[in-house]
C-alpha cells in the first residue's frame, strides 16, 4: 500500500506512456500512483478527456461526470478540490485509490468533504480507471445524479419594547404569472391585465414576463394575507396564467409602521449583487432604513442540502448544513405607542411627525411620520426651525444669566432690531402685554420679551469663529445641538453663532439659524422632565452617553423650567392639556415661519411631558402650535394612558 501526499490541483495529467516517459516495451512504466494523481487532477478540473478509462465503461465518462455534477452548479465559482489520500495495490494487477473530495458549497462556511474510491487495472502500457458514478460520490448508484439546494436563512426579527416582534415573518400571498400555464403571448397578455388590476407598471411587468423562461414564476406583487383588494381578487379569475402563492415575508404590523425608520426588505438589485458576492439574483435583503444598515446582522447565513436524485425523481439526502438564522435587532419602540402615534397623524394632510421619548432612560417609544411626509423621516431626521418650542432653551440661558421665573421683562407688541420689526403671533392676548414676569412670557410665548433680553447672553462671533455662546450651551444641556452616533439617522439640531443682530434676535425665538428635529424637541422636554440631559436611544445594542463638555442641569434651573412650562398649561397657550388625566403636564407651543415659493407659511409645533413620557408634535403647515399641533398631542397623551 502506498500513501500519497495531498493534491489540490486543476491540472490534467495524461495517463499514457508518452506522458510518463516509460519505455516502448513497458519497462519502468507508470505506476498506479501517477494514474491516481492524474485522475484527481482531471476530476478537479472537470475535464476527463485525457484520462484512460477501461474499455468496458457502461457510459461515456465525461458525459456521465457532467450529468452527475450539473445540479451542484459547477462552474467558475465552484470547483472541487480532489486529493489522493492513498493507493493500495492488489496482487492481480489491480489497485484502489482513495480520493478525498472537498466542495466549498458555502462561502466561508463548512465545506462538504468525503472520500470515494477509484478502481484501477494495469494494462499493457498504463493503468486504466474503471468508471463508476460512485467514483464521484461513494453512495451514488449508476443512474443517480447530485443536486444542490440552498436553504434560506430565517431573517432576524426586529423587536421592540418588551421583546415584542415588530418586523417578523408574517403570512403573505405572492401574485404573478406562471409561464408554464400559458404560451408566451397569453402570459404577456395576462401580465398586462394583472398589472392594471394591481396598479403596477404595465409595460415593465409585461416585459419581465416576456423575457422569463418557460417554467418561471414572475412575481408581480405581494399582499399581506387578507389584504388583497377585492377588485384584484375578482379580476384574476379571468387571467389563466396568474397564480397566487402563499408564503411569509418579514413585515411590520402594518405597512405604515415606522416605515421610514425600519426600511424595507426586497429583491436585491443588480448593483447590490455586484458589490456583495454572497448575494445572488432573486435573493432578498434590506433595501433601506435599519433593514439595510443592519443587513449583516439580520440576514443570517444560508444553508445547503445535497441530494442524490434518481431517474424517477427519488431524493436521498447525502449532505446538509442547516441555515443559521439572523440575529435579532432590538429597538426601544413601543408597538402600542407607535401605532397610537400613527393613528393620531393618519388624517393630517401636510407633512407631520410625532416623537415620544421616555425621560428616565431616553428610550424612543414612538417615532411616527404622517402620510403627508411622503416617506421621508421627519420624526428623527427633519431639519426644521423649532419656533417657540426653543424658548425652553432660551429660558434656561436666561436663568443662567441671572433671571428667574418672577423676573420682569417687557412684552411689547413689536420690537425692532437693526431695522427688522419682530412681533408676537396674531392672536397674542392683550392682557399679557406690558411688563410681565418671565413665567408669563413663557406661558403666553411672548416673542418680544425674549428678544428684549438678548444683551444678557454672550453669543459666538459668527460662522464658527468661536467665543462663548450661552444659547448653544443651554441647548446642549437640554440635549439639542450636540451630535451623537445613535446607530440610526438622527438629527439633534444646530445652534450656530449668529452672523447679525437680527439673526441673533431670531435665534432666541427658534427662528434664524436654529434648527431641530421633532426628536430633538422631544429630547429638550424630556431633559426638563428628567432633571438632567437626556440622550435619546433607539437600538438596545448601541450605548449612548452625554457628551463630554456639556454643562449639567442644576436643580434650581430644572425647578424653574418646570414651573414656567407648567404655566403654559395652567394659564397659557397649552391650556387644552390641563384636563388630560394623569400626572401634571408641562408643555410649550411653537410656531415657526418659513418661506415657500415666495409665500410665508408657518410650521406648527407643540411639546409636552407627563410622567415618564415626553412628546413633540410637528405639522409642516398649520395655524399655530396650540390650534394645529395641540389637539394631536392631546389625543396622543390620552391614548397613552
Amino acid at each position: 500500500m502506498r500513501r500519497l501526499g495531498s493534491l489540490a490541483t486543476t491540472a490534467v495529467l495524461v495517463l499514457g506512456a508518452a506522458a510518463t516517459g516509460c519505455s516502448a516495451d513497458g519497462d519502468d512504466g507508470p505506476g498506479p500512483d501517477e494514474a491516481a494523481e492524474a485522475l484527481a487532477g482531471a476530476l478537479a478540473a472537470g475535464d476527463l478527456t485525457e484520462v484512460a478509462f477501461a474499455a468496458d465503461a457502461p457510459e461515456e465518462p465525461q458525459a456521465a461526470y457532467d450529468e452527475v455534477v450539473a445540479g451542484l452548479g459547477v462552474g467558475d465559482d465552484l470547483r472541487p478540490t480532489v486529493e489522493v489520500d492513498e493507493v493500495r495495490e492488489g496482487e492481480d494487477g489491480s489497485a484502489t485509490a482513495t480520493l478525498g473530495w472537498t466542495w466549498p458549497l458555502l462561502d466561508g462556511e463548512e465545506a462538504w468533504t468525503y472520500e470515494s474510491e477509484a478502481s484501477l487495472v494495469e494494462a499493457e502500457e498504463d493503468w486504466r480507471v474503471t468508471w463508476e458514478r460512485s467514483l464521484v460520490e461513494p453512495s451514488l448508484a449508476e443512474d443517480e445524479v447530485l443536486d444542490r439546494t440552498t436553504i434560506a436563512a430565517a431573517r432576524g426579527d426586529v423587536t421592540g419594547a418588551g421583546g415584542t416582534p415588530l418586523v417578523t415573518a408574517r403570512p403573505v400571498v405572492a401574485m404573478g404569472v406562471d409561464r408554464a400555464r400559458a404560451s408566451r403571448a397569453e402570459a404577456v397578455a395576462d401580465a398586462r391585465g394583472l398589472a392594471r388590476l394591481a396598479g403596477l407598471d404595465v409595460q415593465g411587468y409585461a416585459a419581465r414576463v416576456r423575457q422569463a423562461g418557460e417554467k418561471a414564476f414572475v412575481e408581480a406583487i405581494t399582499y399581506r394575507r387578507g389584504e388583497i383588494p377585492p377588485a384584484v381578487a375578482r379580476g384574476i379569475g379571468a387571467l389563466d396564467s396568474v397564480i397566487s402563492i402563499p408564503g411569509e415575508r418579514p413585515l411590520a404590523p402594518t405597512r405604515e409602521f415606522a416605515a421610514p425608520i425600519l426600511g424595507t426588505v426586497g429583491e436585491v438589485t443588480a448593483e447590490m449583487v455586484d458589490e456583495d458576492p454572497s448575494l445572488q439574483p432573486g435573493d432578498r435583503a434590506g433595501l433601506s432604513g435599519l433593514q439595510a444598515r443592519y443587513e449583516d446582522q439580520l440576514r443570517g447565513t444560508p444553508g445547503v442540502v445535497v441530494d442524490a436524485l434518481g431517474p424517477g425523481g427519488e431524493e436521498r439526502e447525502v449532505f446538509r448544513v442547516d441555515a443559521t438564522p439572523g440575529e435579532e435587532l432590538a429597538l426601544t419602540l413601543d408597538a402600542d405607542l407607535q401605532q397610537a402615534a400613527e393613528r393620531v397623524l393618519a388624517d393630517v394632510g401636510p407633512g407631520s411627525a410625532l416623537v415620544a421619548v421616555r425621560p428616565s432612560d431616553g428610550a424612543l417609544l414612538a417615532a411616527a411620520n404622517g402620510p403627508g411626509a411622503g416617506g421621508y423621516n421627519i420624526a428623527t431626521y427633519g431639519q426644521l426651525a423649532p419656533g417657540s418650542t426653543f424658548k425652553t432653551v432660551t429660558s434656561l440661558a436666561l436663568l443662567r444669566a441671572g433671571l428667574d421665573p418672577t423676573s420682569t421683562v417687557p412684552c411689547t407688541p413689536t420690537l425692532t432690531v437693526d431695522g427688522r420689526a419682530f412681533t408676537n403671533y396674531s392672536d397674542y392676548p392683550a392682557a399679557a402685554l406690558g411688563r410681565i414676569p418671565l413665567r408669563t412670557a413663557v406661558a403666553n410665548s411672548c416673542n418680544t420679551a425674549f428678544i428684549s433680553q438678548r444683551d444678557r447672553l454672550e453669543r459666538g462671533q459668527g460662522e464658527g469663529e468661536g467665543g462663548a455662546d450661552d444659547l448653544a450651551a443651554a441647548a446642549a444641556s437640554l440635549g439639542l445641538g450636540v451630535d451623537h452616533d445613535l446607530g440610526f439617522p438622527a438629527y439633534f439640531g444646530s445652534v450656530e453663532p449668529p452672523v447679525s443682530e437680527t439673526r441673533a434676535a431670531a435665534d432666541l425665538i427658534g427662528q434664524g439659524a436654529v434648527l431641530a428635529s421633532p426628536m430633538a424637541v422631544a429630547t429638550v422636554m424630556a431633559s426638563v422632565q428628567a432633571g438632567g440631559t437626556v440622550v435619546p436611544r433607539l437600538l438596545e445594542q448601541v450605548e449612548v452617553a452625554v457628551p463630554e463638555g456639556v454643562e449639567p442641569l442644576r436643580e434650581p434651573e430644572v425647578a424653574a423650567l418646570r414651573t414656567m412650562l407648567r404655566a403654559v398649561v395652567t394659564e397659557g397657550s397649552g391650556s387644552a392639556l390641563a384636563d388630560v388625566p394623569g400626572p401634571p403636564v408641562i408643555a410649550k407651543t411653537g410656531t415657526a415661519e418659513f418661506e415657500d415659493d415666495g409665500r410665508i407659511d408657518t410650521h406648527a409645533w407643540m411639546a409636552a411631558a407627563q410622567g415618564d413620557l415626553a412628546v413633540a408634535v410637528f405639522v409642516e403647515r398649520g395655524a399655530s402650535g396650540s390650534r394645529t399641533a395641540g389637539p394631536l398631542l392631546e389625543a396622543f397623551l390620552r391614548a397613552a394612558r
